[in-house]
């Protein structure tokens, strides 16, 4: 679906996006440079991925999702939630759910992340 080496970090730039844009209405390269601990210039080439996928728009200042990249942020942010409830339920302590729930957010299939959500809701 993306361009980038690596899907997990187009996603996590989505979802980093999504999480600016709920605090403040323009979202700046250099939110999500201090956010994700990456380089402006980092960013920028992210954008240019993902404006080429039609996830965002970026009008020189402000980097604002399209109604597609809100929708797939949307779904990533919902799996972390849930993957770090589930975590935390089981143990884990805040800290430690908070970064696994960011790695497995990517790489959990869905038959599993189902069956987790079924387990949460029981």
């Amino acid at each position: 679906m993306l361009n980038m080496k690596n899907n997990q970090s187009s996603e996590d730039y989505l979802e980093c996006i999504l999480l600016l844009s709920r605090e403040n209405k323009d979202v700046h390269r250099v939110d999500v440079a201090r956010r994700i601990g990456v380089s402006q210039p980092a960013v920028q080439k992210a954008v240019k991925i993902l404006q080429a996928s039609d996830f965002v728009e970026f009008d020189g200042m402000h980097i604002y999702l399209t109604q597609k990249g809100e929708k797939y942020a949307s779904e990533i942010y919902g799996r972390h939630c849930i993957l770090k409830e589930f975590l935390q339920k089981i143990g884990v302590n805040a800290s430690d759910a908070e970064a696994d729930a960011c790695k497995m957010e990517h790489i959990i299939s869905k038959s599993s992340f189902e069956a987790i959500k079924k387990f949460l809701d029981k």
